[in-house]
């Protein structure tokens, strides 16, 4: 399954477009997690666009980047706090973890059960996730001008039978990315107009669906439990690393 590199991703964050995309879904993002003070952050995929608004509130906020993607430096300044590492063997210990923000990587994995409980793994008991995914019946899925028109969209359905099957409780789906994926000008200005409208009129229809799942503490039995090896991380990235990409690529653009 193809899957955007972190290059294209960082590309498509710094255009006016992806800073409309950012602003609507961490808008998004702080109306399921109103306060998050004193909680340990982890974003997984390419969740660094969406994890800066709120290091100022958590005790701790990281980030994990999949080998398959690439990572790049986070933040501009200061110590690193993205690492590279298998989805599938988060070198974190048990319930480790407050809130999860899985962003550009659902929809892109190749092993989602054995992901999923390495997430329900570093939970802590009252732990949640927030998964952001492409939607099957919006426009953004079907064209690959964004990094939403890779991988594989869901359905609302869908979203909650693969949480459901792996331990998690959750909750009613929600909608972002309603207007257009065009770069426009006027597009962009109406954004913010389009998206109330689409909340409004037609839920069923915004280019990514957003779903918070609850760890289930008592799903899990001891015969399911397996023993997994840690692995060590990269961190900090002192230039991008693309995935199949040179070290030596041009590293002079900020995250």
């Amino acid at each position: 399954m193809m899957r955007p590199d972190v290059i294209e991703l960082r590309k498509f964050y710094h255009s006016h477009l992806g800073g409309v995309v950012r602003r609507a879904l961490v808008r998004k993002i702080r109306q399921l997690w109103p306060d998050i003070s004193n909680f340990r952050l982890l974003g997984l995929g390419y969740a660094t666009p969406y994890l800066f608004p709120f290091r100022s509130e958590t005790e701790r906020t990281i980030a994990f980047m999949p080998a398959e993607q690439g990572v790049i430096q986070w933040p501009h300044e200061g110590p690193g706090l993205v690492g590279l590492a298998d989805e599938g063997s988060l070198p974190l210990g048990d319930s480790s973890v407050d809130r999860i923000l899985w962003v550009h990587g659902l929809e892109n994995c190749r092993f989602t059960d054995a992901t999923l409980q390495e997430i329900w793994r570093v939970l802590t008991s009252s732990g949640k996730l927030m998964v952001i995914v492409p939607g099957r019946r919006g426009v953004w899925a079907r064209l690959e001008k964004t990094p939403f028109g890779y991988g594989y969209p869901y359905s609302d359905k869908q979203l909650k039978r693969i949480l459901r099957q792996n331990h998690f409780t959750t909750s009613d789906v929600a909608g972002a990315l309603y207007f257009p994926p065009s770069g426009a000008r006027m597009n962009l200005r109406a954004a913010r107009f389009v998206e109330n409208l689409g909340e409004r009129w037609w839920p069923g229809f915004s280019g990514v669906r957003i779903i918070e799942a609850e760890k289930q503490i008592f799903a899990l039995s001891e015969g399911t439990k397996k023993e997994r090896r840690f692995r060590p991380v990269i961190a900090p990235a002192a230039r991008p690393i693309g995935a199949g990409r040179s070290m030596g690529r041009d590293a002079s653009e900020s995250d």
